[in-house]
């Protein structure tokens, strides 16, 4: 039985293996990072054409300014695109729950054993996955008014494992 959750942050659930529940949260991005690179391209090749134009026709100082401007934008749009692909990944089995959190393709994993693992929520609003000492938090990628009943399905879901 595969757990469901549906959410505008594309966070969605599916089943792993036969007796696992695993929720995938995702961010919420309008553009993938090969789509920027072709947005990127083709304006920095309407930005040199009319810096070349402009230095034919005697401006001299507006080509320094566009590679300037360019340069600018490519490390905004590095930026973006190093974070778009950020992820949370919930694994709830029989012996354990693994929590990964992926940040700027860093990830870090963490494994609690499901009968020692509690879920509640903390102060700052996140989810809370406590077991023996260790604590990771989940819930980044979901709006703060739905993470209440994200944290009601997880606690359901770890009971069903």
């Amino acid at each position: 039985m595969a757990a469901q959750w549906t959410d505008t942050l594309d966070f969605g659930a599916r089943q792993a293996q036969a007796d696992a529940h695993v929720w995938l949260s995702k961010r919420n991005c309008s553009i993938s990072p090969r789509q920027l690179l072709a947005f990127f391209a083709s304006l920095s090749l309407l930005s040199l054409l009319v810096a070349a134009l402009c230095w034919f026709s005697g401006a001299r100082l507006v080509p320094p300014f566009t590679l300037l401007e360019l340069l600018v934008m490519a490390a905004a749009m590095l930026a973006y695109a190093r974070h778009a692909t950020d992820r949370e990944r919930v694994e709830f089995g029989e012996q354990q729950v693994i929590v990964e959190w992926e940040c700027a393709g860093r990830v870090e994993r963490t494994v609690l054993p499901t009968r020692q693992t509690r879920i509640l929520m903390h102060d700052n609003g996140l989810i809370v996955f406590s077991a023996a000492g260790t604590k990771v938090c989940v819930g980044r990628y979901t709006r703060p008014e739905r993470r209440e009943r994200l944290a009601r399905e997880l606690r359901q879901a770890l009971i069903a494992a």
